[in-house]
């Protein structure tokens, strides 16, 4: 009987394709004006549209972002955007130019991320090659959790997590991308928590002591929604002091979870970090590691940020101790240039992502098929429907090669050596550290009215007022690799290094 239900659904479910197929072709081939009827790529008037459509993209998209005395965005008030893109939508279609109008506006209306004045967090530009595995991904439409319906995905996608796993150093490791860097960092703690105790999977966290998780006082706050979202609750989360580069201290990790099992809690995962969102620190994962390894706790290492220095033979030691760790998370359209968003969750352990993810839904995961079932890979994330974004990273790095990918990281952090030096040499600017281990170059500007005074706290609030941001201590303006970094690199490789 259990055979016979997953057969039945598979011939219902072709039969139900097989009409649903007939009577698509039969629509396209009635002249009918019903409001139901689909539009077919095969109609002149859609291809025009798509080639109008893809000249719009070229001409007033792609090309101006080459242009440094465009602007980076025609900034509007939210009201008066809306008026502008005129969003509201009626029963009657409007007309294909009017589409085309509209995506005009939309492109008018929005910030140019690949401009080369355009500063915001870790991201810019865009590399053409992961731009054209975003179009095709976007054409395709697959669906990555099947090899049935996405064969090409789940044979990248596996062919990626592996060469991954390589770089970091994990012998057997395989991964899934996720919606994030963020979204990595929660997951890692799913799997912390089922990897301390996997009976959790069925009892639930309320059925055992209470479980913490540690991070260093400077790591991401994404730790925060995780302990939130995953029902830790965030005075789960026990901080670990870092030293005054902004690096873990790991004897302070000895310690607090001496102190967390005095208190009978027990620590299940602590998350190092490999390129901190401000200073750039690269946690000391050798010191972490042994301290994670005597207590049994699972190790992650956030390096969405930082990772892109495994590359490249010359900064990887900036990662040495990572093939040590239980699980990384790696935001590849980050340092690496790929589209938004390419964040990858790499595991060391084989097959535990579906240990902790699996509940083989008959309508999906059939154990008959006709090909190995192992390729199947929708069970390794709590997702189902996922969106494929290997495509990007495949083609980017097939197009440019380890090399490139290499120098590219390599000339980013050339240029922020150079931009250290320049800020240190100019008058007026104050670096917040004397040296950096990654690109973010944090600094102050100290106004010529507050030079050679005396830095008192009110001075101190004054030089963060002057650099936009409070209160005392947080004025750190950082993440300018984005203007000497990236853009230089981009542009001295010839946006190809090779």
């Amino acid at each position: 009987m259990n055979k016979l239900i997953p057969n039945l659904t598979r011939q219902l479910y072709s039969k139900h394709s097989s009409c649903l197929f007939r009577y698509r072709n039969m629509a396209s081939q009635t002249p009918s004006k019903s409001i139901a009827q689909d539009y077919s790529y095969a109609e002149p008037e859609i291809q025009q549209f798509v080639k109008d459509f893809s000249k719009l993209i070229q001409d007033e998209a792609l090309t101006p972002q080459t242009d440094p005395n465009t602007k980076v965005i025609n900034f509007r008030q939210p009201l008066d955007l809306q008026k502008y893109l005129d969003v509201e939508i009626d029963e009657e279609p409007v007309s294909r130019e009017k589409l085309l109008e509209l995506g005009r506006r939309v492109i008018d209306g929005s910030v140019v991320s690949g401009h080369p004045r355009f500063f915001n967090q870790l991201y810019s530009g865009i590399d053409p090659y992961s731009l054209f595995g975003a179009w095709l991904a976007e054409v395709l439409n697959c669906n990555v959790h099947t090899y049935e319906v996405a064969p090409v995905m789940v044979v990248l996608e596996n062919y990626i997590f592996k060469k991954l796993s390589s770089i970091i150093g994990y012998q057997d490791g395989e991964g899934v991308f996720c919606p994030g860097g963020s979204f990595c960092n929660i997951m890692a703690i799913h799997l912390a928590k089922l990897k301390y105790d996997p009976t959790l999977k069925q009892k639930g966290v309320f059925s055992i002591q209470p479980m913490v998780l540690l991070t260093s006082e400077d790591a991401h706050y994404s730790i925060a929604k995780g302990a939130n979202f995953l029902g830790f609750g965030t005075d789960s989360i026990i901080k670990v002091k870092t030293d005054d580069k902004g690096r873990v201290k790991p004897d302070d990790l000895e310690n607090k979870i001496q102190q967390c099992k005095q208190n009978k809690t027990t620590p299940v995962m602590f998350m190092a970090t490999c390129g901190t969102t401000v200073l750039g620190a690269y946690d000391d994962l050798e010191g972490v590691a042994d301290v994670c390894q005597r207590h049994n706790v699972w190790m992650h290492v956030d390096a969405a940020w930082g990772g892109g220095v495994m590359l490249s033979d010359k900064l990887k030691h900036l990662t040495k101790g990572v093939e040590r760790s239980d699980s990384v998370a790696w935001n590849i359209h980050k340092m690496s240039g790929a589209g938004i968003q390419c964040s990858a969750l790499v595991v060391k352990e084989k097959g535990f992502l579906e240990k902790c993810n699996a509940y083989r839904a008959e309508y999906l995961f059939q154990p008959d098929k006709l090909y190995d079932t192992e390729y199947d890979i929708g069970d390794r994330t709590v997702q189902c429907g996922r969106k494929n974004d290997v495509l990007k990273v495949w083609l980017m790095w097939k197009g440019r090669g380890d090399k490139a990918m290499a120098a590219r990281v390599e000339k980013a952090f050339e240029n922020a050596k150079y931009l250290t030096e320049k800020v240190r040499s100019t008058e007026g600017f104050r670096l917040v550290l004397p040296e950096y281990q990654c690109t973010n170059i944090s600094f102050w500007y100290i106004p010529p009215r507050l030079r050679g005074k005396e830095e008192t706290p009110e001075w101190w609030q004054e030089v963060a007022k002057v650099n936009c941001v409070a209160p005392f201590y947080q004025f750190l303006i950082h993440n300018l690799f984005l203007l000497f970094v990236y853009r230089c690199s981009y542009r001295l490789t010839g946006g190809n290094p090779k």
